[in-house]
């Protein structure tokens, strides 16, 4: 086969042959195959805006890789690096993702050629605006064919002014707010968006270590509590991974790889302070309370229990596979881990919880904000304060039968009524522990299947497939 040479794999070959495996595995047509890997549609957009009163030409693409759901979702990403076949590698994996956690969207994703640090907010604004326009003109932009969300380099500002922008072009959409996801609460929003992604990442370790037989299988003992924990990007998903991991787990982060080097700390690292430091200084070095080396590349290969890749794609690849020292690997970003390293980390029998599983915690709350914009109501709004008296009349009711009145934690617990942001986190935790559940029935019902990659484009295939033959498609 073609990646059996010297030349390196691009993302999308890399992530086809990865479904390829599961493909074998289910021994599916090969005409079935093609239709489901190829890509539907990609647009590049080219567009001049005036920066300091000279024209600049900025490139963007809107990749589609699935329809047989509407709307097709996936972030746009700005990046100085983004290219076509990174942006149809990722809207791929946003198929296989919604398919995995059940969430009823294509895939789809898009991309600026930009280093956004280089432009100021204004500038940003400008060919936010611009490339929105393109993209609504185009067809590639609206709540009910094509969603956007935040990716590297893009946040809820960003989603505020697609928002705005396509308001504009089409004020009679009643669901306008529906068009992008992961905006300002103010604006649409959801409360627990924008930690969605590292929490996601956060429950499927949780749940990973619920099942006892997973973990002995990957060498480690119960529990996350003092795990040493590696971590690669302390950008949004990062941060929140890491800072649950440490403050509500008690697992140990040993060390932070960042662009510019890694912080090592054997005692564990305080991600708040981390964080706070790099806001202030815009780099991981000179933190106090750690040891900081330039090579960062080589922190990937510290001795560690879990080895969590949250920055860009290919960081573990077949010149360093050999060389990680851990036992479970959590890809919280996409595509982190190569094909070629994939076979070598495999066969050294290292856990893989894999990307298009671990990360979708993003897409999950971005369903939940849409059909809340759909809805044009907040989650909760109606029933809150109905199952707060309902619990109030039960606590009541045993205070009365017990002769006894109920401690404070008591009260507060049994008369509280969820609000939106507990309603968003419960239902992330049951599609992350849900998702699990399934990709575990595939890898212990399947002599064929003997990792969770696999098992997760089992999974996802056998529901596109389905969703295939139903519709007619072939």
């Amino acid at each position: 086969m073609g990646h059996e040479n010297n030349k390196s794999l691009s993302f999308s070959e890399s992530v086809n042959f990865m479904v390829d495996r599961a493909l074998t595995v289910l021994n599916i047509d090969e005409g079935i195959s093609a239709a489901i890997k190829a890509c539907n549609t990609t647009i590049k957009i080219s567009f001049p805006v005036e920066i300091n009163g000279k024209l600049e030409v900025f490139t963007g693409w809107r990749s589609v890789h699935s329809s047989h759901r509407l709307p097709a979702k996936g972030g746009i990403r700005y990046a100085p690096i983004v290219n076509e076949d990174e942006v149809e590698a990722l809207a791929s994996l946003m198929t296989y993702k919604c398919a995995i956690v059940d969430v009823p969207f294509g895939g789809s994703k898009g991309g600026l050629l930009i280093d956004p640090s280089r432009y100021t907010r204004d500038d940003l604004q400008r060919i936010t605006r611009r490339f929105a326009r393109e993209l609504i003109r185009k067809g590639f932009l609206s709540p009910a064919t094509n969603v956007p969300a935040p990716d590297m380099g893009t946040g809820e500002r960003e989603m505020a002014w697609i928002a705005d922008t396509y308001k504009h072009l089409h004020p009679e959409d009643i669901n306008y707010s529906a068009c992008v996801t992961g905006k300002p609460v103010a604006h649409g929003g959801i409360r627990g968006r924008t930690e969605a992604t590292g929490r996601g990442v956060v429950y499927a370790i949780r749940e990973f270590f619920r099942n006892a037989d997973d973990v002995q299988a990957a060498g480690l003992k119960p529990g996350l509590g003092g795990k040493r924990i590696v971590i690669q990007g302390l950008g949004n998903v990062g941060y929140y991974a890491a800072k649950l991991l440490e403050e509500e787990d008690e697992s140990k982060i040993i060390a932070i790889i960042e662009r510019d080097g890694v912080l090592t700390n054997d005692e564990g690292l305080s991600i708040e302070n981390v964080r706070q430091h790099i806001n202030e200084h815009k780099t991981i070095k000179g933190f106090p309370d750690a040891t900081f080396s330039e090579n960062g590349a080589a922190g990937l290969e510290i001795e560690c229990d879990i080895l969590i890749p949250a920055a860009m794609e290919a960081q573990i690849t077949k010149e360093n596979a050999e060389n990680i020292k851990t036992k479970l690997i959590v890809e919280a970003a996409n595509g982190p881990v190569t094909f070629e390293a994939d076979d070598i980390l495999r066969n050294r029998n290292i856990t893989i919880l894999p990307d298009a599983y671990v990360n979708a915690g993003g897409v999950t709350v971005s369903y939940f904000e849409w059909v809340r914009n759909l809805a044009h109501i907040r989650f909760g709004r109606m029933e809150r304060r109905h199952d707060e008296i309902r619990g109030a009349k039960m606590l009541q009711a045993l205070e009365t039968l017990s002769g006894k009145q109920a401690e404070d934690w008591m009260q507060k617990e049994i008369v509280y009524g969820a609000d939106e942001l507990d309603l968003v986190r419960s239902g992330l935790d049951d599609t992350m522990r849900n998702s699990y559940q399934q990709l575990k029935e595939v890898l212990d019902s399947n002599d064929k299947v003997s990792d969770f990659r696999t098992a997760s484009y089992v999974v996802a295939i056998q529901k596109l497939v389905r969703s295939y033959i139903d519709i007619g498609v072939y």
